[in-house]
């Protein structure tokens, strides 16, 4: 059984490059394989290893720079999420493309998971679920607008395009972990909007908390790791994961036209030049070897 553990912290890093090999040097020491985001306002990631691993990595980032009260969201899965440790530094630890956003500032009022349904029910609140479109056709909330974007980047332009639309309403909003409303959440506020609610710990910590005859969610969860995506409780979900567009699909999207494992699905089938399509076949061919040979595949 591996633990996965699913974190982000806004802080200062003065030096946010420093904390890159010390990180994946803990990481690899335990056996912790993900991804890991550093950037100036923070770390983001998810990772999975053995339980103590998991302990170890955490320590290590509660005690960097202002993450002493580090929170983190812990599931399980039987196969190994992830294949390698990344550790990256980056411009932000999730990209919206405001530069005044600012988290630390200010945020939207946080919503336990058991208090998210009477909320979301009340007529005088938009529901809005701030993931990409692949995110939310697999899943959300009952009643939830989609801006239909396929980068959290959008999301200014959606709002500037459609905030006619929520005069005289409270706003919720909700996403995988809780990172993106962090700033969503700050950036309305900026935008003169008092009434702004988001959802604690995300949907993953809905799913862990409240049980499935009370849950007002439909759908499984998108994750980003080998389990693809998750239900209530936390338990991994039927979904797979098309290499050629990274979006999710069904078993029974293998047998539909335009499938092809590692290449392209119903979805992507006619996005991708001869060329790509090409390059991905390759890519497969070379995982496969690899698998044979019983070892894992780095690409």
């Amino acid at each position: 059984m591996y633990t996965i553990a699913a974190l982000y912290h806004f802080t200062r890093f003065s030096d946010p490059d420093s904390l890159r090999a010390p990180l994946k040097a803990t990481c690899e020491a335990h056996d912790v394989k993900g991804t890991l985001l550093v950037a100036g306002e923070g770390i983001n990631g998810t990772i999975a290893g053995p339980a103590a691993g998991i302990d170890a990595v955490i320590a290590h980032i509660r005690a960097l720079p202002g993450c002493s009260d580090l929170e983190w969201k812990r599931s399980t899965a039987t196969e190994p999420p992830f294949g390698k440790m990344k550790v990256r530094l980056k411009r932000e630890i999730v990209t919206m493309g405001q530069p005044d956003v600012d988290p630390l500032a200010r945020v939207g009022h946080y919503i336990d998971p058991a208090e998210w349904n009477d909320l979301i029910g009340r007529d005088d609140v938009a529901v809005i679920d701030t993931r990409n479109d692949y995110e939310v056709a697999i899943g959300t909330f009952d009643g939830a607008i989609d801006p239909q974007t396929q980068s959290f980047g959008e999301f200014p332009a959606w709002w500037e395009a459609n905030k006619n639309r929520f005069h005289n309403k409270k706003i919720a909003m909700f996403c995988t972990g809780g990172i993106r409303c962090e700033k969503s959440t700050n950036y309305l506020i900026g935008q003169g909007v008092e009434d702004v609610f988001h959802l604690k710990g995300g949907i993953l910590k809905y799913l862990e908390d409240v049980p499935q005859e009370k849950s007002t969610w439909k759908g499984d969860c998108f994750v980003f790791d080998n389990r693809v995506s998750v239900g209530h409780g936390l338990k991994e979900g039927p979904h797979m994961l098309c290499h050629g567009c990274r979006r999710p699909i069904l078993p029974e999207d293998t047998a539909r036209p335009g499938y092809e494992a590692g290449v392209s699905c119903h979805q992507c089938v006619t996005e991708t030049s001869e060329a790509d399509k090409a390059r991905f076949r390759e890519r497969q061919h070379q995982i496969l070897l690899s698998r044979a040979r019983g070892e894992d595949h780095l690409g």
